[in-house]
This record gives C-alpha cells, sequence and structure tokens, in this order.
C-alpha cells in the first residue's frame, strides 16, 4: 500500500536486463540530488526489507536536502575489498562460524559471505619479499624521509661494474653485462648502490624463506578461497601497483543474473577511495564494519553534506597532471570539506584523465573528505575500453547508467544537482610552478623563472639570495670537455635528474617527460655531454608507462639513463661531476644548477658545488637540462636549434594533455591490463604450488601461534534470547577521558613483559619471533591478552600508566588479561566504568572483540564515540551512559563497589536502566540502543552470532 512503490524495469536497448528505475520513483527530487547520493538511494530501494532496511530509510535519504547531516542512514554496499591484515580475523571468524552451525545443527556449507568480498594478500608480503635487499641499508645522502620502494622495480640498471657488497649492502651485488630484458625476468637492485643483485640463489633463498614464514596465513587463505563461496583472493606478487589491483576488480555496474545496479563497496585498504575516480562510491571503514557487511548487515551513517566542486576553464599547456592534482586538493583543504562527500561538476572535469581523477580520490586523507566522487562520463567509458572491458558489458553499462541518471553529459542541457556547498576551481589559473633554489617551500612560476633567477643573484646571501656583484652576473668560464669547449655561466644546468618518488606518483608525468624526449630528439634536439642526467622511474608502475609506451630509448638519448630504484639524487647519490666542471665552476665562483623531480632541494645537498637546486615536474627537468640554463624564458626563448638550423621552443616540443592521455590510454593502460589479467588467470607459482585443506570445516592446528578457533560462537543459541541481568560485577578498569582504541587494543609490538609474550614464550617463541599484534589478529588468545596491554594506559586503581589493574577479591595487582581470567574463572562478571568520548580512534575490530573475550559485560561511560559504540553492540557488549551532569565521581563512586545491571524482558531505544551497587546505591543510566537492530543484535549476543543464527 506504500505510495513508493520501486519500478523494475527492462533496459530498452537490451530487454533481458532488469533493473529498479529510482529515478522514477524519486521524481523531481531525485533529479536535484547529486550522483553521489542517487547511489546512496539506488543501494536502499533495493536492500528494503522493513527491518535492516526501512522505507523510511529509503524516504530520508530522497529528501537529502533537509535530512542532510543529523539523520542516519543504513548502506548496503555491493562488495567489500579487504588486505590481509584485516582480512585474516574476518576470514577466522567465518571459519569459527561454519564450526558453530555445524554443532548446532546446521549446514556449515551455506555459511558463506553475504555479500562478495576481495582479498588481496600483497600488503604483509611485499616488503617481505624484498627485504632481502633493504634491511638496514642506510640512507647515505641523509634523507630522513627516503623510503625504499615497495616492490623493487624491473629494469636492467646499466653496467657500472660490481657492487662489493660493502657499507648497507645485505646481499652481494654482481655484474649483469647482459641487454635489456622484458619486464618480468629482470634483476632486484640493491638500493644502497643501485646495482643489480645478481639472480642467484642468496635472493631466491631468502624469498623462499619469507614465503614460509607466512606459509601458514597463505594457506588459511587459501582454504578460505577454495571452500567459501562470494570470496576471491587476489594471491601475493600478482599486482604492478596495488592501486591497479583495486581498479582490475572494479565492476563500476553488477549484473546478477541479469539484474543491474551500480558497483559500490567499502574496504580495509587504505587506496580504497581511488574507486571513487572511477564513479564508484566507495571508503575505507575499519575492520569490524567491515566484517559486518561480509554478514550482510548494513551500516550505518550520518547522511553527509556533499560539496560540489566546479571544474572550469581550460588546463594550461605546461601544466602537468600533478599541478592540476596538487592545485584542487589545495582549493578543497581551504574549503573545510572534512567529513563531507566532495562531488565533482562542470565543463573541466572532463579534461581530467582517469589517472588525474583516481590521484584525486586517492588524497581523501589529505583534505579530510570522506570520499571524492566523479561521476561516470565518456571519459571514464573510454578508459574502461582500454582496459580491456567486453564493448557489449560497456553498451549495457552506459545504457543502465543513463536510465538511471548516474551518467554525467558534457553536453546535456539539463541543471547540475544541489550540493551543501559549491567550491570553484578554474582550471586556467593553474600554473606550473618549479620550487627553489634553496628551499622547497619557496615556488616560482616558470614564466618568472628567469626574472626570479636575477633577482637571486642580487639579493644578499640567504634563504634565496646569492649576491653576486652587478658586473660579474654575467660572467662565464670556458671549459674544454670530451674534445669540445663549452662556457658555464650563472644559472648553468650541471645536474638534471628525473626521478618518480613521493610527489610525482602518477606515472602520467614520467611519461610527459618521455613524450617530451621524443619530441625533442626528433626535432634534433640534444643535451650538453657533461651535464649529469639520470632517469630513477621509482616503481614498477612507472617502468611499465615508460617501457610500454617506447619512450624509454628517447629518454637514453638525451643522456637519461635508469640508474636504478631506490632514493638517489634527492638524498645525494649523485655520481661526481667532471673535474673539469668542477673546475671551472669553482674558478669562476659560478652559481651552477641541479635541477630535479624529487621532493629535496637543500643547497649543496646535490654537490658541493652546485649551489642553486630547483624542483621541477619531469618533464620540466627534461626542458631545462636540453636548454642547459635556468635563465630562460620559454615564451620567448628557444631551447636550441633543430636539424635543420631552426629554432625549438618549447612549445614546439610539449606534449598537449590530448597527446598524453591517447598514448596513456591507448598503449600503457591496454598493456598494463591485459598483462595484469594473464597474471590474475594464471597466479604465480608459489601460490599455485601451495598445498591447502579442502575439507568444508577448516583443520585447526592447535600449536599454531598465528591462526586459532576464536570463541564468540561458545553461547550460539537458535532464536534470541531475552537480555540476561549482570549480577554482582567487579569493576575491571576504572578508567578517564578520551580512551581511544589503541588504548583498548594496541597494534604495534608486543612487548617482552607482557600477557601475550608470555603466552608466545609458553608455545616454544623466542622475543625475536613474537612480531606485532596486528599480524597475529587471527589469534584469539595473543589478541585477548593485548586487550588493555598499552604501557599508556591510565587506571585509576593503579594512579599511574601501566596495563594493570587489582583484582578485588584477593587484591592483587595483575595484568589487565591475568585479572579478567581470574574473575572468568571465579564466574564474576566485569563491567568497564569511564569517562567522556571512550573509544576514540581508528576503528579497531579488537577494540570490541578484545573486552568481550575478557568478560566484560557493559562499558558504563560519560560518552563514547559513535562507531565503538555501534562496534560494541555488534560484539554483545551495552554501552551505558550516564545521565547528563552525572559521572562516577558525582555519584561517589569508587569502582570497588559490586555492580548490577537490570535489563527488562524487553528493551526499547534509550531506555533508562537501574543499577544497584554493593554498598545500596541506586543510580540511572542510559542503554544506548538507537533502534530495534541494534537491540535485536545485542538479544543475540552480537551480530556475528545474529547472522550464524540465520543459518539455522
Amino acid at each position: 500500500g506504500s505510495p513508493y512503490q520501486p519500478v523494475i524495469e527492462a533496459l530498452e536497448s537490451h530487454p533481458q536486463k532488469k533493473f529498479y528505475n529510482v529515478s522514477k520513483l524519486g521524481g523531481a527530487k531525485y533529479d536535484t540530488l547529486p550522483y553521489s547520493i542517487r547511489v546512496l538511494f539506488e543501494a536502499s530501494v533495493r536492500h528494503c526489507d522493513g527491518f535492516l532496511v526501512k522505507e523510511g530509510d529509503a524516504m530520508n535519504i530522497l529528501d537529502w536536502r533537509t535530512t542532510q547531516s543529523h539523520v542516519e542512514v543504513p548502506f548496503c554496499p555491493a562488495r567489500v575489498v579487504l588486505q590481509d591484515f584485516t582480512g585474516i580475523p574476518a576470514m577466522v571468524d567465518f571459519a569459527a562460524m561454519r564450526e558453530a552451525v555445524r554443532n548446532a545443527g546446521g549446514d556449515p556449507v551455506k555459511v558463506n559471505p553475504a555479500c562478495p568480498t576481495d582479498l588481496t594478500v600483497d600488503h604483509s608480503l611485499q616488503i617481505d619479499f624484498s627485504k632481502c635487499a633493504i634491511q638496514n641499508a642506510p640512507n647515505p645522502g641523509g634523507g630522513g624521509d627516503a623510503k625504499p620502494p615497495a616492490r623493487l622495480s624491473p629494469l636492467r640498471a646499466p653496467r657500472k661494474g660490481p657492487c662489493r657488497g660493502q657499507g648497507g649492502c645485505r646481499a652481494p651485488c654482481g655484474e649483469h653485462g647482459r641487454p635489456a630484458a622484458p619486464i618480468e625476468s629482470t634483476p632486484i637492485l640493491c638500493p644502497f648502490h643501485l646495482q643489480p643483485l645478481p639472480e642467484p640463489e642468496t635472493v631466491l633463498k631468502n624469498q623462499e624463506m619469507e614465503f614460509g614464514r607466512n606459509r601458514e596465513r597463505l594457506q588459511f587463505f587459501k582454504w578460505s578461497s577454495k571452500v567459501f563461496k562470494n570470496i576471491s583472493i587476489i594471491p601475493p606478487e600478482t599486482g604492478m601497483a596495488h592501486q591497479v589491483n583495486l581498479e582490475y576488480l572494479s565492476k563500476v555496474v553488477f549484473e546478477v543474473k541479469d539484474f543491474l545496479y551500480p558497483d559500490s563497496l567499502v574496504g580495509t585498504d587504505s587506496h580504497t577511495t581511488m574507486v571513487n575516480g572511477l564513479g564508484i562510491l566507495g571508503w575505507g571503514v575499519g575492520g569490524i564494519e567491515a566484517e559486518a557487511a561480509m554478514l550482510g548487515m548494513p551500516l550505518t551513517l550520518t547522511l553527509p553534506e556533499v560539496v560540489g566542486c566546479e571544474l572550469t576553464g581550460i588546463v594550461s599547456p605546461l601544466a602537468t597532471s600533478i599541478d592540476i592534482v596538487l592545485s584542487i586538493t589545495k582549493h578543497l583543504r581551504q574549503a573545510e570539506v572534512a567529513g563531507k562527500f566532495v562531488e565533482f561538476f562542470g565543463s573541466g572535469v572532463s579534461q581530467l584523465s582517469v589517472a588525474d581523477r583516481t590521484t584525486i580520490a586517492n588524497m581523501c586523507p589529505e583534505y579530510g573528505a570522506i570520499l571524492s566522487f566523479f561521476p561516470v562520463d565518456n571519459v571514464t567509458l573510454k578508459h574502461l575500453k582500454h582496459t580491456g572491458l567486453d564493448e557489449a558489458k560497456l553498451e549495457v553499462m552506459e545504457a543502465y547508467l543513463k536510465a538511471v541518471k548516474l551518467f554525467r553529459n558534457d553536453e546535456s542541457s539539463s541543471r547540475e544537482p544541489e550540493y551543501s556547498q559549491v567550491v570553484q576551481v578554474n582550471l586556467s589559473s593553474i600554473v606550473p610552478y618549479v620550487s627553489g633554489p634553496k628551499r622547497s617551500q619557496d615556488r616560482v612560476a616558470v614564466n618568472n623563472m628567469k626574472s626570479d633567477f636575477q633577482a637571486c643573484l642580487n639579493e644578499k646571501c640567504g634563504v634565496k639570495g646569492f649576491q653576486v656583484a652587478a658586473e660579474k652576473q654575467n660572467d662565464t668560464v670556458p671549459v674544454e670537455y670530451e674534445g669540445h669547449e663549452y662556457k658555464l655561466s650563472h644559472g648553468c644546468v650541471v645536474v638534471a635528474a628525473v626521478i618518480s618518488c613521493t610527489n610525482n606518483c602518477n606515472p602520467s608525468v614520467m611519461l610527459a617527460a618521455g613524450l617530451l624526449a621524443k619530441k625533442a630528439v626528433e626535432a634534433g634536439l640534444v643535451v650538453k655531454p657533461y651535464i649529469r642526467t639520470s632517469l630513477s622511474p621509482g616503481s614498477g608502475m612507472v617502468t611499465h608507462y615508460l617501457s610500454s609506451s617506447g619512450v624509454l630509448p628517447y629518454l637514453s638519448k638525451l643522456g637519461f639513463e635508469v640508474v636504478g630504484y631506490g632514493c638517489s639524487t634527492c638524498v645525494g647519490n649523485t655520481a661526481p661531476l667532471p673535474e673539469a666542471i668542477r673546475n671551472a665552476i669553482k674558478q669562476g665562483d659560478i652559481i651552477a644548477c641541479g635541477v630535479l623531480s624529487g621532493t629535496k632541494n637543500f643547497e649543496g645537498r646535490l654537490c658541493d658545488c652546485v649551489r642553486a637546486n630547483y624542483l621541477a615536474s619531469p618533464p620540466l627537468v627534461v626542458a631545462y637540462a636540453i636548454a642547459g640554463t635556468v635563465r630562460i624564458d620559454f615564451d620567448t626563448e628557444p631551447l636550441g636549434t633543430g636539424f635543420d638550423g631552426k629554432s625549438i621552443y618549447l612549445r614546439d616540443i610539449w606534449p598537449t594533455r590530448k597527446e598524453l592521455h591517447t598514448v596513456e590510454e591507448e598503449c600503457v593502460i591496454s598493456s598494463m591490463f591485459k598483462e595484469l589479467k594473464e597474471k590474475m588467470e594464471k597466479g604465480n607459482k608459489r601460490w599455485n604450488l601451495l598445498e591447502a585443506p579442502e575439507s568444508t570445516l577448516f583443520p585447526w592446528d592447535s600449536k599454531s601461534t598465528y591462526i586459532r578457533c576464536p570463541s564468540f560462537f561458545d553461547k550460539l543459541a537458535k532464536d534470541p534470547v531475552s537480555p540476561q541481568p549482570v549480577e554482582n560485577a567487579h569493576v575491571l578498569l576504572y578508567l578517564g577521558d578520551s580512551v581511544t582504541t589503541d588504548h583498548i587494543s594496541p597494534a604495534g609490538s608486543i612487548a617482552r613483559s607482557s600477557a601475550a609474550a608470555k603466552y608466545l614464550t609458553s608455545k616454544g617463541l623466542t622475543p625475536r619471533e613474537f612480531n606485532s599484534y596486528g599480524a597475529r589478529r587471527g589469534n584469539d588468545a595473543v589478541m585477548t591478552r593485548g586487550t588493555f596491554a598499552n604501557i599508556k594506559l591510565l587506571n585509576k586503581f593503579i594512579g599511574k600508566p601501566a596495563p594493570k589493574t587489582i583484582h578485588f577479591p584477593s587484591g592483587q595487582t595483575l595484568d589487565v588479561f591475568e585479572a579478567a581470567e581470574l574473575y572468568q574463572r571465579e564466574g564474576i562478571p566485569v563491567i568497564i566504568l569511564a569517562g567522556k568520548k571512550y573509544g576514540l580512534g581508528s576503528s579497531r575490530d579488537w577494540a570490541a572483540k578484545g573486552p568481550f573475550l575478557l568478560g566484560v559485560k557493559a562499558v558504563l561511560a560519560e560518552s563514547f564515540e559513535k562507531v565503538h559504540r555501534s562496534q560494541l553492540i555488534g560484539i554483545g557488549i551495552a554501552p551505558l551512559q550516564f545521565r547528563p551532569g552525572e559521572n562516577p565521581s558525582t555519584l561517589g563512586l569508587t569502582g570497588k563497589e559490586q555492580f548490577s545491571i537490570l535489563f527488562p524482558p524487553e528493551l526499547s531505544p534509550r531506555m533508562t536502566l537501574d543499577i544497584k551497587t554493593s554498598t545500596g546505591k541506586v543510580f540511572s543510566v542510559i542503554a544506548l540502543f538507537e533502534n530495534d537492530l541494534e537491540i535485536t543484535l545485542y538479544k543475540c549476543g552480537g551480530s556475528l552470532n545474529f547472522v550464524a543464527q540465520r543459518f539455522l
């Protein structure tokens, strides 16, 4: 009888395909919604069952104009993405659920994730596999934040003689005189000496050893991939880069039994938000929320404000993708978009490639937004075609998105959605900059470079000035090098390094440098031989861009040879300048320059005789190397002379954005996804040979210290029960304000004196083998002992920071775990007393699971962090809040009393409960159950038991 009946329609062009036409259901209101909110609305309509998702929830989303920022709504994502650290506990819970369902008389085969789940096993393994080469390697240039590459890259280094294994080198390096090989069969480079390691057994043995160390977890993952439906495991060593894995898994539009709906996701992966650049709604969550989504439970979010970011104008020809990305992120940071959705619209959006969009979306943490959404448009479709997506699927995708008004069309005259606020970014105002000559924060517009350098010569010595006398500013020093005479003057470039590191993570910028080099070589331009040129790609992804586009030979022709993959030029690992050049610079007191695309440019860092150093984008590094000086106005002065004696200007060889996008999409993206598809299909040798059980139930190994069957389901009942009263509970901990999830469940190293250390020692492990709490999340025995094991925990019973408490029946001061274990042995329930904002910080599954396994029945606090409150209910712990103005002190509580909590047979949201203490005091608290679903979950003993009961 509802006036809002969802309309199931057939797709006009493909009548066998069905979908909910939510645009008809929503009418005029729907047409004004931001695209990202339309996705939320469709999901709420599709999952509306009157219990988990109600009709009122869908209507609240449709009324977004009035309900935003103060109404909570459920969201059921189309899929979940996990990385292995968070994937282990989630899959262990599913394995334990199978066991519990079997024990209760049910069919364990029915226990599978309700929501399609992709699990990538690259996080804990990438560093492991390159550790043999990078372990303990010092940073000779002193760059404090220089990092080794996550996976050492696969191009041959030039032959420069053997590396003797001195200093920080952890493995013997050798010579490779062989010619360049394809990407697959290439040596790892020693990042300390930037020389190839031999292919030899040392590396392979190390890798085998590391694979062996992870074998237990990998076998569990492989078992999971065999027995569970709805889960796919992406094995280690498949990816180019992690982001590509995420993009490879993206559907954009789901099709299940000819029914269509938008792709959306939540993920525990730090890169999750990048999928919004493809028009897929998704954001990062903690492990417990991801697990809830896998169980088929909706996530709850406050309906967000949506900031519209309007892009207008035409991008300057010299502006690179990095210039655009950084400029847009700067605008968003200033616009205060924290905790909001950002959505892009306007005529300028189509000028951004998908790589630009995913980079902007990936940088959400930089400006605090939940996500940055780019609705699907023609640019997206073209990109998907190049990734190898089937033409027929593309046709269906486009038709469906247009039918539900989720396709953004530049040419369309239809009005834009209404946003909470609009931020305008004029792309024409984005001009390319360089930074220098002494500090990276001193930015100089490229078109002002010549005059700015002149000003630096005039200024007194300081942060920018060199104080060169006016009559000496045009001095030149002749120098002979390799049989030719050259003249050095102030501003001459002597070091030019194209580096792809933290500030140039978008590979298209490196591609721009390669295309510029190609055009320069074809025009007859050269780089003077005395200039120290180098190329350090930085990652396998960048290598793929450069090799598949065919630009490497042109870079090489200009002297930009690949020198290695570690941190080189910007940490000072530059080969010395030729002696003749050094002498000439010193003789004429010349202000010589280095230009590099790295992150560090402190004076003298590259070389003691190079006093001016500029950070620039990779194509500008190549341009300045060709020009041979920074004292050039690119608009009016030529870079050099071509084959025919004609002057060649930068504008003549600078690749247009269209050229760049064409090469990127047609050459690079297609070959990258083709290779990735092959890798995904065939897996890798070690993974394929890895043996794993195929039984319906996992054969738990009692000796394992990584994976154990947890006890969440020990009291699994077929039906929900009335909440049991908590009688004569002792207080396990009496805590103050702002107790974080890290206080509750630390993720770092395991202290040698801790309860977890004692347990691991009893299993025969040495401290070196303890690993971290994060790595042992699949073992409840370790994680329970690690609960409240933070050395900074301030328990008022103890009076100083320590992971200790008092066991009141005996009066002993014990580790928190030991005290909880004693209480459980004695059959005494425990509760926690806390102040304001209990559960602050990042979402952490064991911050709820750990207290539950310690026997905690309720947490009494002045206030709770919202996400943590729902996580406590999701595991079966009651969050109880003191009434306004009350706390343990005002109520005269010491925490040494025993507490009895009476639950009525029927609970209602935010009802008042009475608590009676052993001293006779009675006071009231508010039970923080916000809705009927949370009450049902609590009655069932948490969401894990709720779902297990459904399988029964």
